[in-house]
């Protein structure tokens, strides 16, 4: 028996750039429903958006074809000469807040953590930053997610939030990434105080860096006390570097509702489809280019689309 399957019973209970992936060549298989190559190499033409679509109730839609999705960039539209639904190993980081307001919330945050571990694939990688007053890489990337649950069921909360330092801190990471695949899981109650860097730098980070950003927010109300401006600005913030990555912000307002919302997380990452398509624009300046996912299927009104919404070209 694993310590994560352990402590379930024992609680009683997803490019060298961060916009789209760059591969080298179309894979040899794009019909719909191919999978993509775990090792894909990064050096030119072929632009991978991954993109996850939901009802509004928030449940994942599996059943969407080729023809249901149009990309542009920068306004001019693309032929998607690649589609699949891909379930391809994921290289994630996971970013646990260990500041002093967490203090009455660990317990909570490692059943989550739990629950989102169970569900992970054989190559799957994972590595584990915590951060307080500094970002500290706590375990390098493994292949065992339970060596960062023993790492996060131990975790002692103090000092304050360097947020935006973890999360550059895990680009620098996520260069050693061995999946084509990549995402990081933010686990925070509250805004940032005492970072060095910007939101503006990290958010370069995170669109060179190639990885999807996911953030648990765990904002429960406290009529006790009024809120810092840090506090009040955290969901903000982590919508902001959630949406410009494809990934999600997921607001929770009671604790308990911790380790099933780290559950629909991991179903995220695992439902996902990936368009490909050839950029009419050859030139390789290095500028950002905006991407724009929109739905053609019946009744597309009613379905919302989270995906990368941008990506750097690549500079010679």
């Amino acid at each position: 028996m694993s310590w994560i399957t352990a402590a379930l019973l024992a609680s009683s209970i997803v490019p060298a750039f961060q916009g789209p992936l760059l591969l080298s060549r179309p894979p040899a298989l794009a019909a719909a429903g191919d999978t993509v190559p775990v090792n894909i190499r990064i050096d030119s033409a072929l632009v991978l958006i991954p993109a996850h679509v939901t009802t509004g109730y928030g449940a994942s839609v599996t059943d969407l074809t080729r023809d249901s999705f149009r990309v542009s960039e920068d306004n001019v539209e693309q032929k998607i000469t690649y589609f699949a639904k891909d379930d391809a190993p994921i290289s994630i980081g996971v970013l646990l807040d260990t500041s002093g307001s967490m203090r009455n919330k660990m317990r909570r945050s490692s059943e989550a953590a739990a629950t989102f571990f169970q569900t992970a694939n054989p190559q799957d990688e994972f590595f584990l930053i915590e951060f307080n007053d500094r970002p500290k890489l706590t375990v390098p990337f493994t292949n065992d997610p339970d060596e960062l649950y023993r790492h996060v069921l131990h975790a002692h909360p103090f000092g304050r939030t360097s947020l935006l330092d973890a999360v550059h801190m895990a680009s620098q990471q996520m260069k050693h990434a061995r999946n084509s695949r990549k995402a990081i899981l933010i686990v925070s109650d509250g805004g940032d105080n005492r970072s060095r860097f910007t939101p503006h730098q990290v958010q370069n980070d995170v669109l060179e860096s190639d990885m999807q950003t996911y953030a648990i927010g765990i904002f429960e109300p406290d009529a006790t006390r009024k809120l810092t401006a840090e506090e009040q600005h955290g969901p903000d913030l982590l919508e902001e570097l959630a949406e410009a990555t494809g990934g999600r912000h997921y607001r929770v307002d009671d604790i308990d509702q911790l380790p099933s919302v780290a559950a629909r997380v991991s179903t995220d990452l695992r439902n996902q489809y990936l368009l490909g398509y050839t950029s009419t624009n050859a030139e390789r300046d290095g500028k950002y280019r905006q991407v724009k996912v929109n739905l053609t299927a019946n009744g597309a009104a009613k379905l919302r689309t989270y995906y990368r919404r941008g990506y750097y070209a690549p500079l010679e």
